[in-house]
């Protein structure tokens, strides 16, 4: 049987979601606690490779697992094999033909851009210093970033990805007395993509450039342009993952919030 999992991590004290030779990733974090309680090592599949210090609210990953513990069994297992800073939300129990990663057909990102680092926010929020940054200037350039576009500018380089077109469906920003907070919700997106988009919003407000600059950076398809800046990592949040209806309707959906509510 094949499980697909809503996740929530705090991503300050870790290298990413991929396992690497060194340092504290999700995903084995992840896969240690999956082996704790089901006694045999199984890999999991996440939806998207969060960056170092990148945080998510709504990650998806699966696993195969054929042992008699039922989903609200597991739910409880991972709570208590896994760190504070990670948190199963949701089990889905699906088809075996549903990958996490790559039946993905759109994600969703929040950037928390702070006005003053704090000792508070400082692992929580996005800061960049020196740059004089409104709301106004950020809203009128964010549309030309809307539809499908060559991103190439706004990815970092690799040679490994060949095809550089995304669509944008939505790029919202709004503004509290603390922070700026952008919604962008794409297709797919590349390596960096959102931070770079983010401070490049950032340097138009501050270099006080009109619109047509970011139809311009998407038309030089060049990811070492000066005006692109990438921001910082602790701004960044997966707040959700998309899959097509067809292979998770009629699917049960065991959910933590549920397991603490049959305990009252």
């Amino acid at each position: 049987m094949r499980y697909l999992i809503k996740l929530a991590y705090d991503g300050t004290e870790f290298i990413g979601w991929q396992k690497q030779k060194q340092g504290r990733s999700i995903q084995v974090i992840m896969e240690k606690a999956l082996t704790n309680f089901t006694e045999r090592e199984t890999p999991i599949v996440g939806a998207g490779r969060t960056d170092a210090g990148v945080h998510a609210l709504g990650q998806y990953a699966h696993f195969d697992y054929e042992g008699r513990m039922q989903p609200d069994q597991m739910l409880k297992a991972f709570s208590r094999w896994l760190p504070e800073d990670i948190k199963v939300i949701e089990i889905t129990e699906v088809g075996s033909e549903l990958s996490a990663r790559y039946q993905a057909y759109e994600r969703c990102y929040k950037y928390i851009l702070t006005k003053d680092r704090t000792p508070f926010n400082r692992n929580r929020s996005g800061f960049i210093p020196h740059l004089k940054i409104e709301l106004e200037p950020m809203l009128r350039a964010a549309p030309a970033f809307l539809g499908q576009h060559d991103f190439s500018t706004f990815g970092r380089l690799n040679p490994e990805v060949t095809n550089h077109i995304c669509e944008i469906k939505e790029l919202s920003i709004t503004e509290n007395d603390e922070d700026f907070v952008f919604i962008i919700r794409a297709d797919r997106f590349l390596h960096n993509m959102v931070r770079r988009i983010v401070g490049t919003l950032a340097n138009v407000s501050h270099f006080a450039l009109g619109p047509d600059t970011i139809t311009r950076l998407l038309e030089e398809r060049c990811s070492r342009q000066r005006l692109v800046l990438t921001a910082p990592a602790c701004g960044l949040y997966l707040i959700d993952v998309k899959y097509p209806i067809e292979l998770l309707d009629g699917r049960i959906t065991y959910k933590f919030d549920d397991l603490i509510k049959r305990k009252r």
